[in-house]
Order: C-alpha cells, then sequence, then structure tokens
C-alpha cells in the first residue's frame, strides 16, 4: 500500500492550501499597497507604484503640481557640521578679541554677562557662528543685535567664535540644586527628550549651546520665544517642538536649574 507525499502537486489538499495563501497574500498586497493608499484622500500619487512605494515607507518626490509648503519667514541658512570651526588659531582669536569690543557693554568684558544677556565665554564656537549669521541673515530677530552684526563678515564672525570659545566658563560650583525631571529624562510621552541629550559636555550636539550658568531671565525668555515661535532659527524646528510641549513649570524649572549649575 503506497502514501501519497503529503507536499506533491497531486495531494488536492496541498494545492487548495497553497493556492488559498497566494490567494490571500495577493489581496492582502492589493488592499494594503495600492486600495487603502489610494483612497486616501489627503494622498494624490501619480501612479500605482508611487501608491506601493509610499505604503512601504519609501520617500517620493512630489509631483510638479503639488504645492511645497514654505516658512513665510527667514529661516537658518547655516548648515551645521561637527568640529567645522575647532581649527580656531591664535591668530584668529586675537582677531577675535579685537572685534569683541564692541559687545562688552552687554555681553562683559570677558565674555560673562553682569546682565541678562547670554555669557559667552566658553560657549561652542559652532554656536556663537551660527547665531551670529542667523542675526545677520533675520533668521534671529533682535533690534540690538541686527546693526551690530550688519558690517560682519564670515571671516569676522568665526574670529568673534573662536575668541568667545577660547575664553574661560564659569567655574562656581553652584547651589546643589536637584536636578528636575525634565531635565533629567524628559517627558517621553510628550515628546520630551533629556536636554542633555542635545546640551550635555560629552554627548552635546553640534549647535546646541552651553547652558550652564546662563542668566535664568534669558534661558526662561528663550524657551518661551521657541513655544509662541516668536524665536524659529532652530533647525528643524527642535527646540520649538519641545518648547511647544513643556509646561510653565517645566520651563520655570529648566531655567532655574541650569543658571544655578554652571
Amino acid at each position: 500500500m503506497s502514501e501519497e507525499r503529503v507536499a506533491a502537486l497531486r495531494n488536492r489538499w496541498f494545492t487548495t492550501s497553497i493556492g488559498i495563501t497566494a490567494a490571500i497574500t495577493l489581496v492582502g498586497f492589493v488592499v494594503g499597497f495600492l486600495w487603502l493608499p489610494l483612497s486616501h484622500p489627503s494622498d494624490r500619487f501619480r501612479g500605482a507604484w508611487d501608491a506601493i512605494c509610499s505604503a512601504a515607507g519609501l520617500l517620493n518626490k512630489p509631483s510638479s503640481s503639488e504645492q511645497i509648503v514654505t516658512a513665510n519667514y527667514p529661516t537658518t541658512r547655516v548648515e551645521v557640521i561637527p568640529h567645522m570651526l575647532d581649527s580656531a588659531d591664535a591668530v584668529s582669536i586675537g582677531r577675535g578679541a579685537t572685534l569683541a569690543l564692541r559687545c562688552t557693554m552687554c555681553h562683559g568684558a570677558r565674555g560673562l554677562s553682569q546682565a541678562n544677556s547670554p555669557n559667552l565665554a566658553g560657549q561652542y564656537p559652532i554656536v556663537i557662528y551660527k547665531q551670529l549669521m542667523d542675526f545677520k541673515t533675520g533668521a534671529r530677530g533682535s533690534a540690538v543685535m541686527a546693526p551690530l552684526v550688519a558690517d560682519l563678515t564670515a571671516s569676522d564672525m568665526r574670529d568673534l567664535a573662536a575668541y568667545y570659545a577660547y575664553l574661560p566658563r564659569i567655574t562656581d560650583s553652584g547651589t546643589g540644586r536637584s536636578m528636575p525631571r525634565i531635565v533629567a529624562s524628559g517627558a517621553p510621552l510628550r515628546g520630551i527628550a533629556p536636554c542633555g541629550a542635545c546640551h550635555g559636555e560629552v554627548g552635546a550636539k553640534a549647535g546646541a549651546a552651553w547652558l550652564e550658568g546662563q542668566p535664568v531671565a534669558y534661558l526662561h525668555t528663550q524657551l518661551e520665544a521657541f513655544a509662541s515661535n516668536a524665536r524659529h532659527n532652530d533647525i528643524d524646528e527642535q527646540m520649538r517642538n519641545v518648547a511647544r510641549a513643556m509646561t510653565p513649570q517645566e520651563i520655570d524649572a529648566a531655567s532655574r536649574y541650569y543658571a544655578e549649575h554652571p
């Protein structure tokens, strides 16, 4: 008595199950990759291939008929690259010291403000260069800074960045204030990463400022400006997205913590 092989084309149960599986797979592909994407009212595809690529998570070039939304205000033009200003020499620092004479009224003779202007001593050079460039192009508005940077060249800004980065930071030990939760761990459910993920010493993100020792009023004002879109020179709206999700209490806690921890 011969036994019929299970995985054989002559076995009608095997061929039927293969056919049903293939049909379900085909139907699922058509529904998931064609019918559902093409029926979505907010998506406009140029054809079936665009719908399949979109469902698969691939990026498509917008069709020529699509309207590309652009900001109605100046945005930063600075392309931030890690270590882009790390090669400053003594000549650049010296030129920056001469240029910085115009900055002492607000930022102090040694880059340490006695008012509510930001401390620039020891700040990352990329940060200083980017902010100066943004003030010049109008990406960051300031009635005080705009006329001061109007005649600065890109070379002048690099020299200023080199000089202020060369100066020592505040070394005060601080008040021992405990780290608030928004700084230590962020708020993952609201899409807020820990502040130190970008503004820390070891893993500092290129273009993210050194915050320790900054005046509390300055930090508080800038977070509120990001939250209200009054300041919009952050790359890809990173700071705006964070600040919008923060509560007033969290903004106050983060500002006070960094101000009190040089």
